[in-house]
């Protein structure tokens, strides 16, 4: 049975952290510049308490020299900064590891101007690593290594991410509302945040093999941590707890990759993974609005290898059903394993945490990759975050306006979970 947590278990409001009684960096939260013809000035967020930082630098992780070309330029490496908070209350650090053709600059700011989870972390006394994944970012990006490169449009954002409710490409679309300002070009929030993508490496295995292996070797390096994934980066996470089993000390999953076996394709719209509505196999004669797409996830929940029990083998492979009928008429029909299914080794050895927002392209199928990893021994609590009050937020939910309120969530499972 998934746990999903209620309403009332959040009452709970963690302090801000106690004023640092020695010298240290003092950083001071600004506003977004203004935009040449942006229109007129946006208000200035809420002032908060300096940030009290006790050390604060950057590393690369991982990466060697390419002997194969001419310049032998370092390739695999990833990106980590890092901040130590003058008052660190807890013994885990956060690793904030963002989701596909974005950078570390998802958790470091809000594109209206706000502190990002990683200042809200480090308000309550983690040390907080931001990665750039290998080949994003800063983490350069070496075409004859990597291949090419794979981009949003601007009309996939809009659809996807930052105004979903006018296009209602999938059924919870229209409950959308959080994201800040107008959703559209030429609106400098908007603006802000579509001038943050990168384009993400289109080989996505030879992807997760290089970005599993770093921050396999950045957990090696700091120690055991809690681990944060959202999106695209959320098969990393299950390969990695099995890689590092005593480093990973939990994993909270941001609408984490999914849905399992095969992505779910719409009606409508941009395709995503260049998969259209036509090219894709049909859930439902009667009810057609949920496709899968034919490429399948060899290992369930993604193409990684990972380890199950009993072992995968000629003999005994890992087999695949799909639901006889979808839980609700909004949501998707799930695969699963065919029973007996098999455990997935490590993986639930520690606490998870799956948080789920209202109006996502994720909706119809959260509940999918929490049943998929359930089934496979591995214990989830599930955390719908409109069965607690916290409502139409999109996938992009820590850049949205109650982005602070979702964090707070999480802050406060952690507090629940870890032990000191």
């Amino acid at each position: 049975m998934n746990v999903v947590l209620t309403r009332a278990t959040f009452q709970v409001v963690l302090g801000l952290a106690a004023a640092a009684v020695f010298t240290v960096l003092v950083v001071l939260p600004m506003p977004a510049p203004p935009q040449a013809g942006a229109g007129p000035a946006q208000k200035a967020p809420a002032a908060k308490a300096p940030l009290s930082i006790a050390k604060q630098s950057y590393f690369y992780i991982g990466g060697r020299y390419d002997e194969t070309q001419p310049d032998r330029h370092i390739v695999g490496q990833m990106y980590v900064e890092y901040q130590i908070p003058a008052s660190l209350k807890h013994p885990f650090p956060i690793v904030l590891v963002h989701g596909g053709t974005a950078t570390g600059l998802l958790w470091t700011g809000t594109p209206d101007g706000r502190e990002g989870w990683a200042q809200y972390f480090l308000r309550q006394g983690y040390a907080v690593y931001v990665v750039d994944q290998v080949a994003r970012g800063r983490s350069p990006y070496e075409t004859a290594v990597y291949g090419k490169a794979r981009s949003q449009t601007t009309q996939y954002i809009l659809e996807r991410f930052t105004a979903t409710e006018r296009f209602k490409l999938w059924p919870q679309a229209h409950l959308h509302t959080q994201w800040p300002g107008k959703a559209e070009p030429g609106d400098p929030t908007y603006d802000n945040y579509a001038a943050s993508n990168f384009g993400s490496m289109d080989d996505r295995i030879a992807q997760t093999a290089m970005n599993v292996h770093a921050l396999a070797l950045l957990l090696d390096r700091i120690g055991p941590s809690i681990v944060f994934v959202h999106s695209q980066a959320g098969q990393y996470a299950w390969p990695l707890a099995q890689e590092r089993p005593a480093l990973v000390k939990a994993i909270v999953g941001v609408e984490p990759s999914g849905p399992p076996v095969h992505d779910l394709v719409v009606k409508g719209g941009e395709p995503r993974f260049g998969v259209t509505f036509d090219a894709a196999t049909k859930q439902d004669e009667a009810e057609d609005q949920f496709r899968d797409s034919p490429e399948l996830k060899a290992y369930g929940l993604g193409d990684h290898p990972l380890a199950y029990a009993p072992a995968i083998s000629a003999s005994s492979p890992l087999e695949f059903v799909r639901q006889e009928k979808a839980d609700a008429s909004d949501l998707a029909r799930c695969w699963r394993q065919k029973e007996p299914a098999k455990t997935l080794v490590a993986v639930g050895d520690r606490p998870v945490l799956y948080v789920a927002s209202e109006a996502s392209f994720y909706a119809p199928y959260n509940h999918c990759t929490v049943g998929y990893l359930e089934q496979a021994g591995v214990h989830v609590d599930f955390i719908n975050l409109s069965d607690i009050g916290i409502g139409g937020n999109g996938h992009l939910m820590m850049l949205e306006r109650n982005s602070d309120d979702i964090a707070r969530v999480i802050a406060t499972w952690l507090e629940k979970v870890i032990a000191k």
